[in-house]
């Protein structure tokens, strides 16, 4: 089955990110969106992790700030 919805393991394998750094993210707000099932299932969707990549693009380091 290849569905939409990515464990956490595998959003960070497909962003090329730790598990610890994406665990962050989603601690303090600034990750991608996702979906909790549970106490302690954590999905994510592949089109929002395409999409916050994509919010993500710069053409120079003056672009982004704090």
């Amino acid at each position: 089955m290849n569905s939409p919805y990515l464990i956490v393991e595998q959003a960070a394998n497909y962003l090329r990110v730790s598990k610890n750094y994406l665990d962050k993210l989603r601690v303090s707000g600034t990750g991608p969106p996702f979906v909790r099932l549970g106490r302690r299932k954590v999905l994510y969707r592949k089109s929002d992790l395409d999409k916050w990549v994509e919010e993500r693009i710069y053409a120079s380091t003056t672009q982004y700030g704090s």
